[in-house]
């Protein structure tokens, strides 16, 4: 076991932003640049760590609900900047009028955002600096999962679901993300088994958890009723191979992934970060 502090956990957050369509239900995934040192070239979900600031204990004045956890709260933020940041998707409202930020308010934002591709500016700054609040509401618990304690960078991932905000038609960075599309879960996970598509071990079986939900409102009321179970994937070996499995109560079934089959282990047990 490694105990020293470049093994300790990252806190990260993923989110899955979906709207329904034509084919039932379709999510918001964009490409990692390749030159990114994790999951380059992959077909990911927005997400990132969890930045010092997203703990400023004033943004507790500025989100819809205050009733989040303390321990949760720095999590929700930081699913609600990348989502900004990554796919610019804003969960917030206007702050005096309680209502959503429409399409034509969030053009406003485009400064911000790319103070956030910068580092230069904070989630309290932002809410500030435009009257508004954040949503953390519409962000319901999806997964949780945690790199193995063999891995040399560990990250605590929590995966949340969120309906797109109507009329935030998604667009990707052009700096850690250089593609993006809308796509149904179904159609990525065959393009990915066509391999037309990289897309790594656990944004694969949250495609797989996605795809048993025809619309949004399923989608959301699943993941409400559903118990979150930490996944902390484990190699065991047998006579048959060497396998990277998950605890069977996480909600995705009795998985044993062939690590003969897994083009780069590290990666693809590792969840999201930046």
């Amino acid at each position: 076991m490694n105990n020293s502090n470049d093994n300790k956990l990252i806190p990260a957050s993923t989110v899955l932003i979906i709207r329904n369509c034509s084919s039932g239900i379709e999510v918001f995934m964009v490409v990692r640049h390749h030159q990114i040192d994790f999951a380059s070239g992959a077909l990911v979900f927005p997400g990132g760590k969890v930045d010092k600031d997203d703990y400023d204990e004033n943004l507790v004045n500025y989100i819809s609900k205050t009733d989040d956890n303390k321990k949760i709260l720095p999590f929700k933020i930081a699913a609600i900047r990348e989502s900004f940041e990554e796919a610019n998707v804003l969960f917030a409202n206007e702050k005096d009028k309680k209502e959503n930020i429409n399409s034509k308010r969030l053009l406003e934002f485009n400064n911000w955002r790319e103070k956030f591709n910068n580092k230069s500016g904070s989630m309290y700054e932002f809410a500030k600096d435009k009257n508004i609040t954040f949503s953390t509401e519409n962000l319901i618990p999806f997964a949780h999962w945690v790199t193995p304690e063999m891995m040399p960078k560990r990250f605590d991932t929590r995966f949340y679901i969120a309906k797109a905000p109507e009329g935030h038609e998604g667009a990707h960075d052009g700096t850690e993300s250089v593609d993006s599309v809308w796509i149904n879960p179904k159609d990525a996970l065959d393009d990915c088994y066509e391999r037309k598509r990289n897309i790594i071990f656990p944004t694969r079986l949250n495609l797989e958890k996605l795809c048993r939900s025809k619309t949004v409102d399923e989608a959301i009321t699943n993941a409400k009723r559903d118990a979150i179970v930490t996944v902390t994937p484990v190699i065991k070996k047998d006579k048959n191979g060497t396998f990277l499995t998950i605890p069977k109560d996480a909600g995705y079934g009795d998985i044993r992934e062939p690590l003969n089959e897994i083009t780069t282990p590290g990666a693809n047990v590792l969840p999201s970060n930046k």
